[in-house]
Formats: C-alpha cells, sequence, structure tokens
C-alpha cells in the first residue's frame, strides 16, 4: 500500500507541474517573437558593467525603440561624464553623437543587425533564433537562454546568458561570457515598459544634441581647453614597437604622433582640441561602423579607428592591423598611467 500511495504522490506532482504550465524552449521563443512582432516600441534603462580591460567600466544607459526602425541609446560613463554618448538610428541614417563635445559621426551601417548588441532586445532574441544549439532552461523567476554571440570583430566574448521575466518575456539580465566561462559584460535592465509614448522628437539628431538628456551633458563652455593633453600610450603592440614620437603645435592646442614599427605598424594620434569642426548639423561621414571598445563608442572602417576619451581625440591607422587587432590596440590605452 505504502509503495502505491508513494507511486500516487509522484503522479499527482508531475499533473501539477503540467498544470502549472511549465514553457517548453519552443513555447518561451513563441511567446517572445509574438511580444516583438504585437508591440510599437519599448524603453527602458539598463546599468552595463564591463571587465574588458585592467579596470571595470560601468555605464548607465537608456534604450528607446520605435517600431520598426528608429532607435536612441544613451550611454553615460561616469568615468567620463564628457564623453557620454548617443547611438542614434532615425530616417536619415545611424549615428554616434557626443553632446558635450559638439562631436557627431553618421555612418553607412547596418547597425544594430550587423553585431550582437546585449542591451537591445531584437538583439537577443536574433541570437537566439540563429543558434540552433542554444539552451534553455527554467528557474524560479527567469527563462534563461545560452547562446552563441555574434561580434564580428571580437571573438573573446564567445557566449552570452540572457534571463527573461516570465511575465512580461522581456529581457532581465545579460551575461556575456569568455572562452573560460567567466563573465566580461553584464546588463541588467529595469523599468522595461512596452509600448510607451514617445515624445515627437526623440529621435531627431538636433534634438538629442541640444538637449540635457538623462544627465549626458551638453556643449561644454571653456573646460576643454583649460586641460592639457595627457599622452596615453597601448601597451598591446602586437609584435611592434614605438619608433617615434612627433609633437605638432596646432590652431587649438597640441597634436602628438605615436609611430609604432614590427610585425604590425601602425600610427596612433592624440589630441585635445579646443573645439570641434563637425557640429549636429554636420555630422562627419564614416564609412564604417560604430563598434565598443568599453570605455566609448568608436568610428571604425577597414584601415582606421577613431574615438574620444576624457575630451581628447585618439586616431589609430594601420595597413597591417586587423579590425579585431585595432580594438585591442585602442582597449589597451586608457588602462596606461602617463608615461
Amino acid at each position: 500500500m505504502r509503495k502505491i500511495f508513494s507511486f500516487g504522490i509522484v503522479i499527482m506532482s508531475l499533473l501539477l507541474l503540467v498544470a502549472c504550465g511549465e514553457k517548453s524552449k519552443e513555447d518561451v521563443i513563441t511567446k517572445i517573437e509574438e511580444t516583438l512582432e504585437e508591440m510599437n516600441g519599448y524603453q527602458t534603462q539598463a546599468n552595463m558593467r564591463l571587465q574588458t580591460g585592467e579596470k571595470e567600466q560601468s555605464y548607465v544607459i537608456d534604450i528607446a525603440h520605435k517600431k520598426k526602425a528608429y532607435y536612441r541609446v544613451l550611454l553615460k560613463n561616469d568615468q567620463d561624464e564628457e564623453g557620454s554618448q548617443i547611438i542614434l538610428k532615425n530616417d536619415d541614417g545611424v549615428f554616434v553623437l557626443t553632446p558635450a563635445l559638439n562631436k557627431s559621426f553618421k555612418f553607412q551601417s547596418d547597425w544594430p543587425t550587423n553585431s550582437s548588441q546585449p542591451y537591445l532586445y531584437q538583439s537577443l532574441v536574433t541570437d537566439i533564433l540563429n543558434d540552433g544549439d542554444a539552451t534553455f532552461k527554467t528557474t524560479e523567476k527567469y527563462y534563461v537562454f545560452e547562446t552563441k554571440t555574434n561580434y564580428q570583430n571580437n571573438t573573446t566574448l564567445p557566449k552570452q546568458e540572457i534571463y527573461f521575466d516570465k511575465k512580461q518575456f522581456t529581457p532581465v539580465m545579460v551575461k556575456v561570457l569568455d572562452q573560460d566561462g567567466e563573465i566580461l559584460v553584464e546588463v541588467e535592465f529595469t523599468n522595461f515598459k512596452l509600448n510607451p509614448t514617445f515624445e515627437e522628437n526623440m529621435f531627431e539628431m538636433e534634438n538629442n544634441m541640444t538637449s540635457s538628456l538623462f544627465g549626458i551633458p551638453v556643449m561644454a563652455e571653456g573646460n576643454i581647453a583649460e586641460q592639457e593633453l595627457t599622452v596615453l600610450y597601448p601597451t598591446e603592440l602586437l609584435g611592434s614597437e614605438l619608433v617615434e614620437t612627433t609633437e605638432v603645435d596646432t590652431e587649438n592646442g597640441k597634436r602628438v604622433m605615436l609611430s609604432y614599427q614590427g610585425d604590425k605598424n601602425f600610427t596612433l594620434v592624440q589630441e585635445k582640441p579646443e573645439a570641434f569642426e563637425t557640429t549636429a548639423m554636420q555630422p562627419k561621414m564614416v564609412n564604417g561602423e560604430p563598434v565598443s571598445l568599453g570605455f566609448t563608442v568608436a568610428a571604425q572602417t577597414d584601415n582606421a579607428l577613431e574615438w574620444s576619451y576624457q575630451g581628447s581625440e585618439y586616431y589609430l591607422a594601420s595597413e597591417d592591423l586587423t579590425k579585431e587587432e585595432m580594438i585591442e590596440v585602442a582597449t589597451s590605452i586608457t588602462a596606461q598611467e602617463t608615461k
């Protein structure tokens, strides 16, 4: 009798689990796709932490998306407030704006569909759908997927864990992992709102360059020129060495050119200009892609990489470095003390 009774309890427990509606991997994917298809847009905040260099970088992010192709991503870096940025996509193209420096890039780019974006709902779902070997599990609060990533110029981040809310089927957390399973990028979402009402000019470039948004400062007055250029040196040299340093006085201050030769020849230019030639209405055209360096979003072409950091401008050029190697050199620069 005891065995029969125990067997009956097991059967009842299984029936209760089925009745509670535990969803399969396919059920959850279908529901997530339906949520994306039926919504008009979303807005959310996130905290992003990156451990891709010698020191941790952190961002506060505000993400807004309006169907089908409008995006605004505000990235505020507390360690470099002047370098806080906005990634914008509208009918005119893809832009990276740095309002405090009055600087803007316009890209001929398929962003955000051409690479994994850990803070964009659509990108996370695309990575799940594109990975036939994606794993799935259920916890008390979340549906969790582990998938391959699609970082075109970064092979050091091959996997990610994506946590979805069980009620709303929206992302809660993303952990991007290296080859050893260590977490190098972590994104935590808060206040995820589906179908919000957007201001009429939210996705217009001029409005985003001239309005103080989410604590991102607009054009700074006078504080750029007062600071001197601090020359930074890369530690990732890829078999090359510094062979020449050239300093040039310009109308706006000092420009320093570092020439490296060896297995991979490249030149690194640094300067701290008083003002930038490009403005909100005249963005610098880039035949390339916006790429994350961890501490900033850079503009990358086949043979060059350009970015801003703490009010200074950096330009890395090489016929020898691959796109991934340019990123390696660039990300090794800001970890250094003054030489």
